[in-house]
C-alpha cells in the first residue's frame, strides 16, 4: 500500500497514493488506523484524491477509522473524494455519518474547531 503520513500535534493526514481502495488495500489501511490510534492519535484526515475506485471493504476501513476517532472524542474527516467514491458513500448512506470536506485545508480547520469545542465541553 502506497500512502503518505503527515503527523501534526492535533491531527494526522493520511494520503492514499493508490487508484483503488479495495480488499487488497483495506486491511493494510485498517491496520495503519489502529496503530496510529493506539499511539494516541484521535483526529484523522483521509485524503482520497488519488483514489478512483472503492468497494465495500474500502468503506469498512473508513468506518473503522471513524469509530476509532469517535472512541477517543476525536474526528475523522474524508477529503478529496472522486465521483465514484462519493457516489458509493452516498448510495451507502454514509454521507450522513461521515464528515466529508472538499479540501485538506478545510479539514484541518475543522479539526481545530472540533478540538476547541471538545476542550470547552470538557472544561464545563
Amino acid at each position: 500500500m502506497k500512502f503518505s503520513l503527515d503527523k501534526q500535534e492535533k491531527y494526522t493526514i493520511i494520503s492514499l497514493e493508490e487508484d483503488k481502495l479495495d480488499s487488497t488495500i483495506s486491511p493494510l489501511l485498517k491496520s495503519e488506523f489502529i496503530t496510529l490510534n493506539a499511539e494516541g492519535n484521535r483526529n484523522f484526515i483521509l485524503d482520497l484524491s488519488k483514489v478512483r475506485f472503492s468497494d465495500s471493504s474500502g468503506l469498512s476501513a473508513i468506518l473503522v477509522a471513524n469509530r476509532l476517532c469517535t472512541g477517543l472524542e476525536g474526528i475523522f474527516i474524508l477529503t478529496g473524494l472522486t465521483d465514484h467514491v462519493s457516489k458509493l458513500i452516498k448510495i451507502s448512506q454514509l454521507d450522513t455519518v461521515l464528515t466529508i470536506l472538499p479540501t485538506v485545508a478545510e479539514a484541518v480547520d475543522n479539526v481545530f474547531m472540533h478540538e476547541l469545542e471538545r476542550n470547552l465541553k470538557n472544561e464545563g
